[in-house]
């Protein structure tokens, strides 16, 4: 048991290596929601204004953003796998005694490793844009933070599976990506959407984690948060259901893994 721990983690600092070492990557991963906070933040903070009682466009949108950085991190925990299976590194972690379970869970470790890092690092932000940041709060956020990337980086893993260029996949990814965010409630409230938009919103689990971190750093607001049947979705409530979420699509990324491979 502890050589097939030792082995996860192998794998899981290998992802990290991986990415400390791209430069290009660590700089496009942070610029990439940054430039969504400025752009929108800077093009509709004036004309939107103030989106409940204390909290402006950019305070209401710093949440979803650091939101979005943990999704682009962890989906593209699946090039990895694309990556080793192009170059024939892949066969060559197939052979070591730690299984197919345990190389699934070093990818997903180490893409959520990575993420939190980021969030780390954009949390630096926060005091500049006017939103509150206590110890309390990172505490607070690092295991929502952990278990919605656990399972985002599930789902890049259960898709690279299937995938047999790293091409096809980044296509696939970037396709999956905007819809994800957009409708996770990143720049609007999904509560106050047409039906049919606000459906789709509240099936996507990217909305609940959006939601969970946002009330972290504001506080529970009925005009922000998201409702299922007319009730109002609390932290506790949300954490369930990304963990389950998060469940579901990692145990899915071992079983397609575990077949495919």
């Amino acid at each position: 048991m502890a050589e097939i721990w030792r082995g996860t983690w192998v794998v899981a600092y290998r992802e990290m290596l991986r990415y400390v070492n791209e430069r290009s990557r660590v700089i496009s991963s942070l610029a990439f929601p940054l430039l969504f906070l400025v752009i929108f933040g800077a093009g509709f903070g004036n004309v939107i204004g103030s989106m409940a009682p204390g909290v402006d466009f950019i305070q209401f949108m710093y949440p979803g953003i650091v939101a979005m950085t943990v999704l682009t991190s962890s989906l593209f925990a699946g090039v990895s796998v694309v990556w080793d299976r192009e170059f024939g590194f892949l066969r060559e972690i197939l052979v070591a005694p730690i299984g197919r379970t345990g190389i699934v869970l070093g990818k997903a470790i180490g893409a959520t490793i990575t993420a939190l890092l980021q969030v780390l690092i954009m949390l630096i932000l926060a005091p500049i844009l006017g939103v509150a940041l206590t110890p309390q709060t990172v505490l607070e956020l690092v295991p929502i933070v952990v278990i919605l990337s656990l399972g985002l980086s599930g789902l890049g893993i259960l898709i690279a599976t299937f995938m047999t260029s790293q091409q096809g996949f980044q296509l696939l990814i970037q396709l999956l990506i905007f819809p994800l965010i957009f409708l996770a409630g990143v720049f609007f409230p999904v509560n106050n959407v047409p039906v049919w938009l606000e459906v789709i919103s509240k099936v996507n689990p990217l909305t609940y984690g959006v939601d969970a971190i946002r009330q972290i750093f504001l506080g529970s607001n009925a005009a922000l948060g998201v409702t299922v049947l007319g009730h109002t979705m609390t932290k506790l409530e949300e954490f369930a259901v990304v963990g389950g979420l998060g469940a579901l699509l990692l145990g899915g990324a071992v079983l397609a893994f575990n077949r495919q491979e």
